[in-house]
């Protein structure tokens, strides 16, 4: 069951899963996402693993706040809710946005980061123009003139073809974003700039991505891959951005793996 907390100035939705006690796993969403985008990995690691999955701020159930943002501020956010529900230390798991976040936790939060997973991500997300372009849209029309390209974005042509139910599913999520919520957010990927960061990463690190992934590259997740001295990578076939929901099986054999050694 979703419940929320009191985190600084946000009321923040989050969901635990899994058996108290065990260690936990910190799943960060995408941009235009809530919480249950990780519907299809929770199954593989509940039996061993504490799964905390929670909202970003401006997106899902959390509060929307005014701007700017910065990831920074998100892997912030992150931080405080582990402090609130009194969780000293986790496996960070972003995707995305997630990811982002993610990689910000393992440079600047080193005592509370077990290990790193780097999901469909990036350290950087140029061109400005891009999402400067995004932004004028989504303030002129609104979060549903942006919807069909994200989901084009997201997932392969054949997905989309062979599995409406959930791509329904998704499009409901991207359209319940919050427009204030999508636009500071947004900005604050466009603005980040967090490549030279990475080389203060020293926890063990997954980087995974989609071969497909027009969003976040292949070649983008070498950049992690190279600048992140414990890391190792992993590209999965037939999968663009969410490839935890496009190729479930394969995406939660590889977290399992990675978990299980740096956990055993």
């Amino acid at each position: 069951m979703t419940e929320k907390i009191k985190v600084g100035e946000l009321q923040v939705a989050y969901r635990l899963d899994g058996p108290a006690g065990r260690p936990v796993v910190l799943m960060s969403n995408s941009l235009m996402s809530n919480l249950s985008m990780w519907d299809p990995t929770l199954s593989a690691l509940t039996d061993r693993f504490r799964v905390l999955r929670y909202d970003t701020r401006g997106h899902g159930q959390t509060s929307v706040t005014p701007g700017p943002y910065s990831i920074e501020l998100l892997a912030n956010d992150a931080i405080e809710l582990m402090d609130a529900l009194e969780i000293h230390e986790a496996h960070i798991m972003g995707l995305s946005m997630g990811g982002m976040i993610a990689q910000q936790i393992g440079a600047r939060y080193p005592d509370r980061t077990l290990s790193l997973l780097l999901c469909n991500t990036a350290s950087e997300m140029p061109p400005r123009s891009l999402w400067d372009e995004r932004l004028a849209i989504a303030r002129s029309q609104g979060i549903a003139a942006l919807c069909d390209s994200t989901i084009r974005r997201w997932f392969t042509a054949p997905f989309i073809e062979r599995s409406p139910a959930v791509i329904e599913k998704v499009r409901e999520m991207i359209l319940s974003t919050p427009l204030d919520g999508y636009l500071n957010c947004a900005a604050a990927i466009r603005d980040m700039a967090q490549t030279t960061l990475l080389l203060k990463i020293k926890a063990p690190t997954l980087v995974i991505t989609g071969r497909q992934d027009p969003a976040t590259t292949v070649e983008q997740s070498m950049v992690l891959n190279r600048m992140i001295d414990t890391s190792r990578m992993g590209v999965i076939e037939n999968a663009a951005h969410l490839s935890n929901i496009e190729q479930p099986e394969i995406f939660n054999r590889e977290v399992r793996s990675f978990l299980d050694a740096v956990s055993d």
